[in-house]
C-alpha cells in the first residue's frame, strides 16, 4: 500500500486529518475558480483516492490535473492491490472514491452498501514481462510451466494473480511460481531486479517499465481481460469533490491520459 500527496500541505495530527477530510472546523468555502471546480460553500479540501497499484501512473497524472483545475484542493492518492484496498475501505478507512482493477473487488465494497453504480472505465490485458535480455528465453506461455524458468504470479486474490490464473488454465497449463506478490507493481519488481525470469502483470505495467523489462504477448490473455471500474464512496467525506474527480476519469481528458498507458476503452 502506497499513500502520496500531491500538494505540499502537511497535517500534523490524525484529529487534524479528520477534521479536514470531513470539513468540519472550517468556515472557509472552496477556491472558487473556472468551470468544473469546487462550488463556493464547500468545506472539503482534500480528495482521498483509493486505487489499484496498476493505475499509479495514470491516476498520478489525474491528481496534478485535478489540483491545478481546482486550486487550494489536495489530491491524496493510495495505491496497493485492490482487494486490500476493499478490505480496508470496508473497515472503515477514510476515501472518497475506489477505482478497482476488477468487478470483483468493486463488488466487496458495494455488497456492504459503501458505493453504488460503479462505472467501468478501461480494460487491462495480461503480458509477459521478461528482463531486458530474457536470459531464459521466454517467448510464449508455455514456457512458463518449464521448471527451470523462475516465475513471479500476483496471489490469486489479487485481480492480476485471479487473471493469470485464468489464463493459465485457459492454457491448460501448471506453473508453480518461485513467488506470489500482493499487487502486480511488486511482481513486476522481481523481473527489473533480476530476481525471476518471467512474470505475468499488465501490458499498461510493461509500458511503464520500458527498457527495463520486455513483454511477451499470448492469445491466452484475451480469456483473461480485465475490467476496471471506478465509483465515489458513499458518504465521501469530500462531497462533489469525490464525483468530480470521478468525472475527470470518465473525461475526454482522462481517457486519453489511460489510452496512452496502454489501458484498452471498456
Amino acid at each position: 500500500m502506497v499513500f502520496i500527496r500531491l500538494s505540499r500541505w502537511t497535517l500534523a495530527l490524525p484529529v487534524a486529518l479528520a477534521l479536514a477530510l470531513s470539513g468540519c472546523g472550517s468556515g472557509a468555502p472552496a477556491a472558487s475558480t473556472s468551470a468544473g471546480s469546487a462550488a463556493a460553500g464547500e468545506g472539503a479540501k482534500e480528495v482521498t483516492v483509493f486505487a489499484a497499484a496498476s493505475l499509479t501512473g495514470t491516476f498520478t497524472e489525474l491528481g496534478k490535473a485535478f489540483e491545478a483545475a481546482h486550486p487550494g484542493t489536495a489530491v491524496k492518492l493510495n495505491f496497493g492491490s485492490s482487494a486490500t484496498l476493499a478490505q480496508q475501505i470496508v473497515q472503515g478507512a477514510p476515501a472518497d472514491v475506489f477505482a478497482s482493477a476488477s468487478p470483483a473487488t468493486m463488488k466487496t465494497v458495494t455488497d456492504a452498501s459503501l458505493a453504488s453504480s460503479p462505472t467501468t472505465f478501461v480494460r487491462n490485458k495480461l503480458r509477459i514481462a521478461v528482463p531486458a535480455d530474457n536470459p531464459a528465453g521466454v517467448d510464449e506461455l508455455k514456457d512458463l510451466a518449464d521448471p527451470a524458468v523462475k516465475v513471479a504470479l500476483c496471489a490469486e486474490q489479487v485481480p492480476c494473480g485471479a487473471a493469470a490464473r485464468k489464463a493459465l488454465d485457459a492454457a491448460r497449463l501448471k506453473v508453480t511460481p518461485v513467488t506470489l506478490e500482493q499487487d502486480v507493481k511488486a511482481t513486476l519488481t522481481k523481473v527489473e531486479l533480476g530476481e525471476v525470469d518471467a512474470a505475468l502483470v499488465y501490458a499498461t505495467d510493461v509500458i511503464a517499465a520500458a527498457g527495463k523489462v520486455k513483454g511477451v504477448a499470448f492469445p491466452e490473455a484475451d480469456q483473461a481481460i480485465n475490467d476496471y471500474p471506478i465509483a465515489t464512496l458513499a458518504e465521501a467525506p469530500a462531497g462533489p469533490l469525490a464525483q468530480r474527480f470521478v468525472d475527470l476519469v470518465l473525461s475526454q481528458q482522462g481517457r486519453d491520459v489511460l489510452a496512452k498507458a496502454g489501458f484498452e476503452a471498456p
